[in-house]
């Protein structure tokens, strides 16, 4: 049984190797990750988009990201995505 989601909080030290295999690990249980940004990552929306971005390109093809706020929502597919 998959569970449905995990939250991750991205702090002061930004999107770290140790974050983004933890991303990894997360998903390995789970079908939706939740990233938090906080004050300390820098509140820009263009920062927001850069740590998507960059999280998206490390999991690879199969995952999809969607921005509201300050909050990066992830989910994984079953098949690629185009």
């Amino acid at each position: 049984m998959k569970l449905r989601q995990a939250i991750v909080h991205i702090g002061k030290n930004g999107l770290t190797q140790g974050s983004i295999q933890g991303i990894k690990n997360i998903f390995s249980n789970r079908e939706n990750v939740k990233v938090i940004l906080l004050k300390g990552a820098g509140h820009e929306k263009e920062n927001a988009e850069a740590i998507a971005e960059n999280i998206v390109n490390e999991l690879g093809k199969n995952y999809t990201y969607r921005i509201v706020g300050f909050t990066i929502f992830l989910k994984k597919w079953r098949k690629p995505v185009r």
